[in-house]
């Protein structure tokens, strides 16, 4: 078969009939009898197939015998009209080349739904089935999104570091990072490991988060956003929580709380708009064979203005609210996601921005509010995961920050470089962080969050 240009699927279904065509793919179904046989050909581009149709007096039963669900083939022929339903042109074969056989006995996907554990269990090929081509492009189409609104904004996008000593969140949940020989570690006299041995000369670990180095940024650049691989190694096993995920993490100089509540919103909205706008075919199959609901939730998220209430009106919603809960909650408590669930799903059926939490329950760095007991902080509640953005205007002050410190007994001395930023110029600045994988469980419409990345990291889980 003499090469000219392969056409993508998604390029062939939009041409005209009438051009000789050089379709690649993989081979969905194949059916037919003696006289004619038909081949859905997926090449990842769309999630529609074409129909490739070969005219049995032209083809030997043998010459075909490869073309076989899970099979590479190339296929050269016309593009015609089809009369069969479900596409408007379809490729009368004249040649075929089988690039890659796959044995039918053999090969996994077979023509039959799948369950979500069986597919997580052949990671290496479930990007073959529609439902994970129609997550993973829009997965690429999401990150393309999120650098375009922020380049569309002027911010600037800045690479933090993955390897760190410090933790941002006090969580004490991390993975280390070393080249000590695990068996004999290097002793210091107290019987401690000595880590000026290590390969940074101190404890390191994976970053949990980009956001203390992301406001060193913004008190520079004005504002900036990261966008990068985060790990926690707490041991949750659930379907919202994964070990290694992506996060999107703004930070901006001179916005105060609200700003950085408008710019959230405004981002959320422009990120689900884009999905509407650029990934419908995907989102329609995810929503015929998934979720009804799935666009129809999309678009009224883009079309509602959230609501913004402070967390203490939220508590007394709830405490006020008859519903019997799994967690009790009360002021003070931090809220699980059948609390947040419960005020955006039941109480106010829209997305809610919840702020001014306890300043016990929140990070170090978040702003104190006059009342000594609160802090400026907001969490956007959305329906069917709960929190997907979580951020808050900062504590400027030195005096406040160091003092926080010291309360919640962390070492001033990792985070020198942090405190310096309030002594030089320190100035107003608020951020936030978006999950990644928790957008993409709202745009997708999918159940766990396993199934919105490619190779999932969780607890006994590092296949592929």
């Amino acid at each position: 078969m003499e090469s000219h240009t392969r056409v993508k699927v998604s390029e062939l279904l939009k041409r005209e009939p009438g051009a000789e065509v050089l379709a690649k793919g993989w081979v969905r179904t194949k059916r037919g009898n003696k006289n004619i046989s038909f081949v859905a050909l997926n090449d990842g581009s769309t999630v529609k197939n074409i129909q490739i149709v070969f005219d049995m007096n032209s083809f030997s039963e043998e010459s075909l015998k490869e073309v076989s669900t899970g099979a590479c083939i190339a296929v050269k022929g016309e593009l015609t009209a089809s009369l069969g339903s479900g596409q408007s042109v379809e490729i009368q074969a004249k040649e075929v080349t089988v690039l890659g056989p796959a044995d039918p006995d053999t090969y996994p996907l077979q023509k039959k739904g799948h369950s979500m554990e069986f597919l997580r269990e052949i990671g290496h090929l479930r990007p073959r089935t529609n439902t994970f081509g129609c997550v993973f492009r829009i997965r690429h189409a999401m990150s393309f999104a999120i650098h375009k609104f922020f380049n569309d904004k002027g911010f600037f996008n800045l690479h933090t570091p993955i390897i760190t000593a410090s933790d941002a969140e006090g969580a004490g949940a991390m993975f280390q990072v070393t080249t000590l020989d695990m068996t004999n570690p290097p002793k210091k006299e107290d019987g401690t490991i000595d880590y000026s041995q290590d390969f940074f000369g101190k404890s390191a670990n994976l970053t949990v988060s980009g956001q203390l180095e992301g406001e060193l940024g913004a008190l520079a650049m004005g504002e900036i956003y990261t966008f990068g691989p985060t790990f926690r190694a707490e041991n949750s096993n659930t379907p919202r929580h994964l070990s290694e995920f992506w996060m999107i993490e703004p930070e901006m100089a001179f916005y105060d709380i609200k700003d950085n509540m408008d710019l959230a919103e405004e981002f959320i909205k422009y990120l689900v708009k884009y999905a509407l706008e650029n990934c419908m075919d995907d989102l329609q199959f995810l929503n015929d064979m998934f979720d009804k609901e799935l666009i129809e939730r999309l678009r009224s998220v883009v079309n509602t203005e959230f609501v913004r209430l402070p967390y203490t009106q939220g508590v007394e919603i709830l405490m006020n609210s008859g519903q019997k809960f799994e967690y009790p909650v009360s002021w003070g408590t931090d809220l699980q996601s059948e609390h947040e669930r419960y005020l955006v799903e039941k109480h106010f059926m829209k997305p809610v921005i919840l702020t001014d939490y306890p300043k016990d329950i929140k990070a170090f760095y978040m702003k104190q509010n006059d009342d000594g007991k609160t802090v400026r902080a907001m969490d956007i509640l959305f329906p069917k995961i709960g929190e997907i953005i979580g951020g808050s205007q900062r504590e400027e002050s030195l005096e406040k920050l160091e003092s926080r410190i010291d309360e919640l007994k962390m070492d001033r001395e990792t985070l020198w470089w942090y405190i310096e930023t309030r002594k030089y110029g320190s100035a107003p600045h608020s951020g936030f962080g978006l999950g990644f994988e928790r957008l993409l469980l709202f745009v997708t419409g999918m159940a766990n969050i396993r199934d919105v990345i490619p190779f999932p990291r969780a607890p006994k889980n590092a296949e592929f």
